[in-house]
């Protein structure tokens, strides 16, 4: 094998010899067998590199390497079942379990120095060197197992056989830090958004508003409407309470909420229900101040609307039978709510 003047390697013995790398030698996400892998945009760096040995050419085939997933020579894992034997032996592809022992194969320099041992394809195996096991794994968890391996493992050489590219323990330090960026840059950057306890009653407005009560009387319909207007204030300030937890007091009482029942036409009963007073806040979901069920007598169908507050003004909203929340207009003054909302009702809106 050739020296590679731009790592500095040297030539390494054509030589294999198992090494104990048992406890760490362990590599996530590897297989063991023949899986399908295509290297050929590296390989076709790494030729041109082999052909014209700058910097430019080598950084070209880094980079490609971060994307890439190798094969790695192994002894043959311990405690197969038959399966997955038999799938190494036709040089398949096998998940390894996460207590297969992975013993990977070093290669030994003349010096004593040890390098693991990568291959862009099967291809750059000679036929006299094949291996009990073939491990494939990305290049990043190949530099982890190496440095994870430091007193065993001076470095990597990529194609021993035939390009011979050897990647010294500083290049491993310099790819471990790029492999820590990359995975840090991959994680979802969430804030923690912490809420003041006025804030949180806005949000447990919006809760049972929107969620709880509704609910309830989809599932009841008539039961639990009736149930609602037996129990009034009781009624409402009991399920509003149970959306808080218990570090957080429910700040309202039972007369903080109010409840009218209008028979407006022989099939139409509408009952308006009005929230505790508060200041909404602009950042936080709308505001709901009041609440209108109607009930259908004829069809035994009930409606749910809903007035809220919003950084728009007054809205009219709906839920309906499948939970879903929709804004349907601009609310007018208080005295029309009712009259707009029997409109919206006879048309089923």
């Amino acid at each position: 094998m050739e020296e590679n003047p731009i790592t500095g390697g040297n030539k390494m013995d054509n030589r294999m010899r198992e090494d104990g790398m048992a406890d760490n030698g362990r590599m996530d996400n590897a297989k063991a067998g023949g899986p399908k892998i295509d290297n050929s945009q590296l390989e076709a760096l790494i030729e041109t590199f082999a052909k014209d040995r700058t910097n430019e050419n080598f950084v070209k085939v880094m980079e490609q390497l971060e994307k890439s997933v190798l094969y790695v020579p192994a002894l043959m894992p311990e405690n197969l079942d038959k399966e997955a034997l038999e799938c190494l032996r036709e040089g398949k592809g096998t998940k390894l379990s996460e207590n297969a022992k992975i013993r990977p194969i070093l290669l030994q320099k003349s010096s004593g120095e040890q390098a693991l041992p990568v291959f862009s394809s099967l291809k750059q195996v000679p036929k006299d060197k094949k291996n009990p096991a073939m491990l494939a794994a990305p290049f990043f968890n190949c530099v982890a197992m190496a440095m994870a391996n430091q007193e065993k493992v001076q470095m990597i050489v990529l194609n021993p056989y035939t390009h011979n590219i050897i990647l010294p323990p500083k290049l491993l330090e310099v790819a471990q830090k790029r492999s820590r960026q990359i995975q840090a840059q991959a994680q979802p950057k969430t804030q923690k958004v912490k809420l003041t306890e006025k804030q949180f009653h806005q949000m447990a407005n919006g809760i049972f508003s929107y969620t709880v009560l509704p609910s309830f009387l989809f599932d009841k319909k008539k039961e639990g409407l009736e149930q609602l207007q037996r129990e009034e204030g009781k009624f409402l300030s009991a399920r509003f309470a149970a959306v808080y937890p218990k570090e957080i007091r429910m700040p309202y009482r039972e007369e903080d909420f109010s409840l009218m029942t209008l028979n407006v036409t022989e099939d139409m009963q509408i009952t308006r229900i009005d929230m505790p007073e508060t200041t909404p806040d602009k950042e936080l979901p709308p505001l709901c101040c009041r609440i209108y069920v109607v009930w259908k007598r004829e069809t035994e169908e009930l409606l749910y609307y809903t007035i809220e507050q919003t950084g728009n003004g007054s809205m009219i909203g709906r839920i309906g039978p499948d939970k879903k929340h929709e804004t349907l207009e601009a609310a007018p003054d208080n005295g029309m709510e009712i009259e707009t909302i029997m409109k919206l009702a006879e048309g089923n809106h």
